[in-house]
């Protein structure tokens, strides 16, 4: 069981954001810390952060930091992954309350029942979930990298993937394998609407449709691109296509307008109407509880020994294979 170690939140005064960099930055280099932040969240904290990356990315830099405190800007599964790789070190989340309805709905208990009964499966289970549900997996596995390891798979092994079941089958259609999948999704990209793509591609007929692949199965198929947060932005920067509509949560369009301004990025409603699908988790992170953070150091993560050890194992296997 994950274990927080915080004082109690306080709101922060709201300061002049040069006086909040100027802060955070001699902080960060007091506490000889490093700040990780994953392409959803908002532009200043993309914008101050030291490395910005997606899930493997992010994996692969918290276990070979030499900083000695992490202050993870995603949401807490995220943070708990650091501490996995980085028991030694401080993990700060900058705000507690960031999590993720895909790791929550996939709680312990549940997922142990669903494990025992599927016993002769090997159990890939996606980033996104708990230390807790890491520790009960052979491997773990990112949007960058599913479809490869799955692949690597041997054939006569029956595969139980979890948690995201639209991620899932995009990897059952790409690996030609079946897998029993457990039944979850992400809320930022089950709410795309269907019929807003289609009338923005008509609008934009020049447009190329990139997509994550935790969107569902009918707006893959009309997508030009599918790809993890970072194979998007890769993607949109060797394309020939000047103009791109974006199904994924919208923090990356900030660094895909930053690396390529004279190209055009579309966001796509959800099924309310709404303007954008920021996921309202990864947004609660900014620059004034970051800030406070580093000044209590807390709140910080703190994992059961044993626990983090069996969750270890399927991570490193994951970085392993995916060299």
């Amino acid at each position: 069981m994950t274990v927080v170690s915080a004082n109690e939140k306080v709101s922060p005064v709201r300061n002049n954001k040069d006086e909040l960099i100027q802060s955070i930055n001699k902080l960060r280099q007091e506490r000889n810390a490093i700040i990780l932040a994953h392409y959803y969240q908002e532009s200043d904290i993309q914008d101050i952060a030291d490395f910005i990356g997606d899930s493997l990315e992010l994996s692969r830099k918290a276990s070979n930091t030499n900083a000695d405190v992490i202050v993870f800007c995603g949401v807490h599964f995220m943070a708990e992954t650091a501490k996995i790789l980085s028991p030694q070190k401080t993990v700060l989340i900058p705000d507690i309350d960031a999590g993720c309805t895909l790791a929550d709905d996939c709680p312990e208990d549940k997922f142990k029942n669903f494990r025992e009964k599927h016993p002769d499966h090997f159990v890939i289970s996606y980033i996104n979930c708990s230390a807790a549900v890491k520790a009960q997996s052979d491997l773990i596995c990112t949007s960058s990298n599913a479809v490869d390891l799955v692949k690597q798979v041997p054939k006569n092994r029956k595969i139980l993937f979890a948690p995201d079941q639209n991620l899932g089958r995009w990897v059952e259609r790409q690996s030609k394998r079946d897998m029993t999948l457990w039944p979850g999704s992400c809320i930022v990209h089950e709410t795309f609407s269907e019929e807003a793509l289609l009338k923005l591609k008509i609008s934009n007929p020049n447009a190329e449709i990139i997509a994550h692949p935790e969107c569902q199965s009918n707006l893959l198929d009309l997508s030009d691109f599918i790809g993890s947060t970072s194979k998007l932005l890769l993607y949109t920067k060797t394309s020939k296509s000047s103009s791109f509509i974006v199904l994924t949560e919208p923090g990356i369009i900030h660094q895909m307008r930053l690396s390529m301004p004279l190209k055009h990025f579309i966001e796509v409603p959800g099924l309310d109407g709404c303007s954008c699908n920021a996921c309202p988790y990864m947004r609660l992170n900014n620059l004034e509880n970051l800030l406070g953070c580093l000044k209590r150091m807390s709140p910080a993560i703190e994992i059961d020994e044993a626990i983090r050890l069996k969750a270890l194992n399927p991570i490193n296997r994951m970085l392993e294979m995916s060299k």
